[in-house]
């Protein structure tokens, strides 16, 4: 693989890996905490994190670019145009991919289970650890799958907040559609296919691992 090809592709992965630990961080407590909640605040946290499945990418991206940006309120820290601000733009856009399995997956753990935790004295944040994770693992492991193939072919966000400077912002999706301006559908080829085949993996593992979820 010629470096034209190989800098995107190792930048989209680096981009997804980063993206998806930063979810699987923030993200799963955020689906338990959801699980657990109840009433308008509930339907107004789910509603705000289900936005960005709506929401065009470049919405997203402008308004990031309005926030992060040099006339922006945190323009001082110089995330416009570099990796971490592809991350907090990938984060954002993802974070539904992470949050809508595992919370359902929580919501599916019965209630006696936290009941039975909290009166052997297992606080909220060990029942967590301790009971939801191992029993929501599959739920975890689906969103986990889904951010990191969504992050890979993540176009107007990343294009809006990072740009496309060769070795540093440039990902996947905007090597593509450089390609395909330039008539080289060669190479458009190449890289449209490895997304494809990535992205069909993902989907076949998160269906399979569904599958066994619903029969344990």
């Amino acid at each position: 693989m010629s470096a034209n090809l190989l800098s995107p592709v190792l930048t989209s992965l680096q981009l997804a890996t980063v993206t998806t630990a930063v979810l699987l961080l923030l993200g799963v407590p955020l689906a338990f905490a959801l699980s657990q909640m109840r009433g308008v605040l509930r339907g107004l946290l789910e509603s705000l994190v289900a936005v960005p499945l709506v929401l065009p990418p470049t919405v997203l991206g402008f308004y990031l670019l309005l926030l992060l940006g040099a006339n922006g309120p945190l323009g001082s820290l110089g995330l416009v145009f570099s990796f971490p601000g592809l991350v907090i733009g990938s984060v954002l856009f993802s974070l539904p991919f992470m949050v809508r399995p595992a919370q359902s997956a929580f919501e599916a753990i019965p209630a006696s289970v936290f009941e039975a935790g909290a009166s052997l004295g297992l606080g909220p944040w060990q029942r967590f650890i301790t009971l939801a994770l191992p029993m929501a693992k599959t739920g975890v492991v689906s969103g986990a799958m889904l951010s990191f193939a969504h992050t890979l072919g993540e176009f107007g966000v990343v294009l809006m907040v990072g740009g496309n400077i060769p070795d540093k912002t440039r990902v996947l999706s905007i090597a593509i559609f450089d390609a395909v301006e330039q008539a080289d559908y060669a190479q458009a080829h190449i890289l449209s296919l490895a997304l494809v085949l990535f992205s069909f993996a993902a989907m076949l593992l998160v269906s399979t691992l569904a599958l066994r979820g619903g029969r344990s």
